[in-house]
């Protein structure tokens, strides 16, 4: 027999050795587990992430609920893996449910009792605090947050502006100075004293419900791309509260907004500096006046800039919002809960 082989036997009948080599094999067999699981685990989290999700919208914002037996997402907006569906049987199903708070039932025993592992519940409001009601009632319910607040679990404004290299500008043709369109008008609010006091000093072409002019759905544009300037008043004013008024009645309409709302500063994370007009701009409102009667084309022209390198996009269809959903999905923090959601939304 061979000293080394000797010599082993001799190691291995001593404790010590013989321990070390046991808490060695020990330690290697852990290690092995732990790299296991670890790739177990990666594996369910790609797994979880790459099916497709299935969003539950518990009532549709309107009546017309919209057909969802093809791919949706993926057809109409490039997003893939997103199910959407009403069908209340597949709440069982669902990964995201989804509750806008303009349909919420009045309590929160009007909802499931209990959920799945691991489904999470968003509340949807497009609505300023001001107009939102009934919300200490829906603490500890929703996971995640939907709103025009840029600091959202998921994020829904109004519209945005999207880089367009091919974009060119132009300016329709303008046959008055200023106008407004205003469905609900109430003297208790901001911009209603606003309106007031700068009429004295111009006047304005109003249009809407509350002016007893309202505008179809396709006349709305044409109608104010005549101005020359539009007031963008928003009928309340919070931190990103800057809707459709915006975008939609100003930008897309092609005349230059003159905004009512959040701060100048606000307003400047969403569109540049020199496309827009605040109201908190001047020191009085007669010389914000003076400043739209008198500015010549020159210096109008300017404000149409951003037009060389933005165009704009509208988050008009319910549906794009919601599919929305899936494309953040993977970024969203899993076992949260809004313990005092009135509290945040205030904020």
């Amino acid at each position: 027999m061979s000293r080394a082989l000797l010599l082993l036997r001799w190691l291995w009948g001593r404790p010590s050795v013989k321990a070390a080599v046991t808490a060695g094999l020990l330690v290697t067999m852990l290690w092995n587990l732990k790299c296991f699981i670890r790739s177990s685990n990666s594996s369910d989290e790609a797994l979880k992430h790459t099916k497709a999700l299935t969003v539950l919208v518990w009532e549709w914002p309107s009546r017309q609920v919209p057909d969802f037996s093809a791919d949706v997402c993926h057809e109409q907006y490039g997003i893939a893996g997103c199910r959407l569906s009403t069908e209340r049987r597949l709440l069982s199903q669902a990964d995201v449910v989804v509750f806008l708070h303009t349909t919420l039932p009045r309590g929160r025993d009007k909802l499931p009792r209990d959920r799945p592992r691991g489904q999470g519940w968003v509340w949807v409001s497009l609505e300023s605090p001001t107009n939102t009601r009934a919300l200490a009632g829906w603490n500890q319910t929703f996971n995640w947050v939907m709103t025009y607040r840029r600091d959202s679990d998921i994020f829904m404004p109004y519209g945005k502006l999207v880089s367009n290299r091919s974009a060119t500008v132009s300016i329709p043709t303008k046959t008055n100075l200023v106008s407004w369109v205003i469905s609900n008008y109430h003297r208790t609010q901001k911009r209603a004293e606003v309106y007031k006091n700068l009429s004295r000093y111009l006047h304005v072409n109003i249009y809407g419900k509350a002016a007893k002019k309202p505008l179809c759905k396709d006349c709305l544009l044409p109608t104010t791309s005549k101005s020359k300037f539009y007031l963008a008043f928003e009928n309340s004013i919070h931190q990103d509260y800057i809707t459709e008024k915006l975008w939609r009645n100003s930008l897309l309409a092609g005349t230059v907004p003159v905004v009512l709302g959040p701060p100048r500063a606000n307003y400047e994370q969403f569109i540049p500096a020199d496309s827009f007009i605040h109201v908190d701009d001047f020191r009085s409102l007669e010389d914000l006046a003076t400043f739209l009667k008198t500015m010549n084309s020159s210096r109008y022209r300017q404000f149409f800039a951003w037009q060389k390198r933005y165009s704009v996009k509208l988050y008009a269809d319910w549906r794009e919002r919601i599919c929305t959903i899936c494309a953040v999905y993977p970024h969203l923090s899993q076992g949260r809960l809004y313990a005092d959601l009135q509290s945040w939304f205030n904020t």
